[in-house]
């Protein structure tokens, strides 16, 4: 026989590293404990069959015990618990959860995939019957269950992350009223506020009650009544809790192994833990952000699988490292689609990485084509050398693609520069000629090579109030729609011909809808002596800023 290999946890992160090692060694003896009844199921579509989206339940069980050993001859034991790692005696702890049966099962290799779990607070009433989180098959069928045969008019869903998003619109789907409790100032944390508020619209488009900035307290009279820090009270005849999530480490730690500051097993590039005989992966583990370079928690499909590939290979001889996550993550709101990747510019304030950011609103592709939809990009890079730090999109259409470009050029090590020259597919039905992407490449490097200057949405109101003039160079009857105030509107065809009503010797803010105009009309200004600074994103951006402050 070959080394013994065993695996702690099924689905993304075990199941995969099991497949991959089998693969590779087929004298390998490879043992998988799994402490539930599934071990590779699509948890990814769990609330999506919660509605009836998804109809058949089969269709998220990827793998059955059975399928799994016979195709690859595999020791696979489910409701089995891992209860100790005895790290001397190279074995593990084993408790059949049905059985009560206890065993010790010896390695010569270790594997620690256990995922992460949902975060309960400690309050009492988090125990009644209408309460839920959200994290396997078990989770969703009760959750089901409780619609079936409960039918709640209302549910209380607590955290905005990706959960708490597609339990909203799901139970939305299943005839619910939803409101949706969040503690933070918005919801999808990883994306930045102007952002988020696109989504934040969409939900109450779509009848969801938003309540931002308001944690829960207490749960009382058996789960129906919700309190909030703020003293609200909301009816709840459901309550799904969709908080976070922490790593499940009991395991990792009490076997000694070094943890990360927020409790992920740390690890090394080759994804060993402090005990090179042991590796981890998945939600478990502390990761290197690919852009800071700092430590960090990403609980995400992808980098599971990824990490999966390199433990089966580095167990048998092969050395790929990890260089760490980037954190490129998409959720469906309704008719919109959020995404982001690489770093936010919240996140980089946080940490005093200079950076520069650019907005735009193209369309989805050639406006002449019907079904073109517009979509909010946002770019953030280094105004010294154009590297891209990250990218968001919002949209009802081609949001997931002009992310999955973006991630692709920060992971090949492109800069805002090499966005202007990626010839992407264009038809009039699929893109532009200039592509979103293009497009954002264009503008950024116009800022890198110093061609133009720029301010924030959020940097307007004040410097307006500290005596700086600004136009606006859309055309009346926009401007009359809306504006902001203190602006002189100045529409950009009779620019050349109103020179004389700019001052001269003071730097003048532009602002039009998306920004084009207000490029357009820098360019002018600039080149007969006036100094100038566009706002990014243009009166779009600054608009859907400041309806979320209201």
């Amino acid at each position: 026989m070959g080394k013994k290999i065993v695996i702690v946890g099924g689905v993304a992160g075990g199941a995969t590293t099991a497949t991959k090692l089998r693969r590779l060694d087929e004298k390998a003896e490879i043992v998988l404990f799994e402490r539930g009844e599934f071990i590779s199921f699509a948890n990814c579509g769990l609330p999506y069959h919660i509605s009836g989206v998804i109809e058949d339940r089969k269709k998220l069980l990827l793998q059955t015990v059975e399928g799994m050993n016979a195709r690859y001859n595999l020791d696979i034991r489910n409701f089995s618990e891992v209860t100790a790692i005895n790290r001397e005696e190279k074995t593990v702890s084993i408790k059949h959860v049905q059985t009560g049966e206890e065993y010790n099962e010896s390695y010569d290799v270790l594997v620690l995939s256990p995922g992460a779990k949902p975060i309960v607070p400690p309050i009492e009433g988090l125990k009644s019957a209408n309460v839920f989180t959200l994290r396997n098959i078990p989770d969703m069928d009760r959750i089901k269950a409780y619609l079936e045969d409960n039918k709640p008019k209302n549910a209380v869903v607590i955290g905005g992350g990706f959960i708490g998003l597609e339990m909203a619109e799901n139970l939305v789907h299943a005839g619910v009223n939803v409101t949706l409790v969040e503690k933070l100032p918005q919801v999808m944390g990883p994306v930045d506020p102007e952002m988020a508020a696109i989504v934040e619209d969409e939900l109450r488009k779509n009848g969801v009650e938003l309540i931002l900035g308001d944690g829960i307290t207490d749960v009382q009279e058996n789960g129906t009544k919700v309190v909030l820090e703020s003293g609200k009270v909301l009816d709840a005849e459901l309550i799904i809790l969709s908080i976070g999530v922490r790593p499940e480490n009991k395991l990792a730690a009490d076997a000694g192994l070094d943890l990360g500051e927020r409790g992920g097993i740390k690890v090394n590039e080759y994804l060993q833990t402090s005990d090179e005989s042991i590796y981890g992966m998945g939600d478990a583990i502390e990761v290197t952000d690919y852009i800071n370079g700092q430590p960090t928690m990403i609980p995400l499909a992808w980098p599971a699988n990824r990490q999966a590939h390199i433990v089966g290979h580095h167990i048998n001889g092969r050395k790929i490292a990890y260089p760490g996550t980037l954190g490129t993550s998409i959720v469906k709101v309704f008719e919109l689609t959020a995404a982001t990747t690489g770093n936010s510019e919240k996140l980089l304030r946080r940490l005093g990485i200079p950076y520069e950011v650019v907005h735009i609103h193209p369309l989805s592709h050639a406006g002449y084509y019907p079904g073109a939809e517009q979509i909010s990009l946002k770019v953030i890079f280094d105004r010294e050398t154009g590297k891209i730090f990250g990218a968001q999109a919002v949209g009802k259409d081609g949001v997931d693609k002009r992310i999955d470009v973006i991630a692709t050029a920060i992971k090949g090590g492109l800069n805002v520069y090499d966005l202007q020259e990626l010839e992407l597919a264009y038809a009039p039905p699929f893109s532009s000629a200039k592509d979103p992407v293009n497009m954002a490449g264009y503008v950024a490097s116009n800022i890198v090579d110093g061609t133009i200057e720029t301010v924030q949405h959020y940097e307007v109101d004040d410097l307006i109030k500290e005596g700086m003039f600004m136009i606006d160079v859309r055309t009346e009857k926009e401007h009359a729609q809306g504006k902001i105030e203190g602006t002189k509107n100045i529409p950009l065809d009779e620019l050349r011909s109103r020179l004389d009503e700019l001052p001269q010797d003071e730097t003048i803010l532009i602002t039009c809808q998306v920004g084009l105009r207000g490029y357009l009309a820098s360019r002018i200004l600039q080149q007969n002596g006036f100094k100038v600074k566009n706002l990014t994103g243009g009166y779009k951006t600054y608009f859907i800023f400041k309806n979320k402050l209201q």
